[in-house]
């Protein structure tokens, strides 16, 4: 398949397609940090490329509710409309295959609600942060808790809070694990590995 990986500089799930056969490209405004076949522009310039697939992580910035703190900031509106739109364009893509992934936000369900919630644990990447797939012609994500006679196991045990913060009580699992300091939100667009390969490997 010609597979097209939409807001993505790290290269992983570009390689986990490619490693698979696929002729997998990334697209982004940075730089890719895995060298290989990677469009560095706005990648709506590039969804009518006859793309097989689209797997598309839209900046989370303005959408998760992580954020809803700051949304009565100003020109937080216009900025959360903006980025309602770019979903928007990605899910409506020419493309015949498409995932967007994003955490939990406004994008469910004005946009579309989403197809599957699942974990970084659930496919052996130790960490928590919710993540969730809005799916178009592309099966849910399979994952195994136990080993069974037809599956093994994918599921690692769930991570342990990294701490609890003391102003809201609620854990915080893997904010720290990510990356903090002055490139903390780079390193936080990083998706995992283990689901980049399950998606490699049960769609490619």
């Amino acid at each position: 398949m010609k597979v097209l990986i939409a807001c993505e500089f790290s290269g992983i799930v570009r390689e986990a397609f490619k490693k698979r056969g696929h002729d997998a490209w990334s697209c982004d405004l940075l730089p890719t940090e895995i060298p290989g076949q990677h469009i560095q522009d706005d990648v709506l310039k590039h969804l009518n490329e006859g793309w097989d697939l689209m797997i598309a992580h839209p900046p989370c910035t303005f959408l998760s509710y992580a954020g809803t703190r700051s949304w009565n900031n100003k020109g937080r509106i216009t900025e959360r409309l903006n980025a309602l739109n770019f979903f928007r364009n990605l899910w409506e893509a020419p493309v015949e295959k498409i995932c967007v992934e994003n955490p939990k936000g406004c994008a469910s369900p004005i946009i579309a609600k989403y197809s599957q919630i699942i974990q970084p644990w659930y496919f052996g990447d130790q960490f928590y942060k919710t993540t969730c797939l809005w799916l178009k012609k592309l099966p849910l994500l399979i994952h195994t808790e136990i080993d069974t006679l037809f599956e093994s196991r994918s599921h690692v045990d769930k991570p342990k809070p990294i701490y609890i913060c003391e102003k809201t009580g609620k854990n915080v699992h893997w904010e720290e694990a990510m990356g903090g300091g002055k490139n903390r939100s780079k390193n936080r667009a990083k998706f995992w590995p283990g689901i980049a390969n399950a998606m490699a490997e049960q769609w490619g």
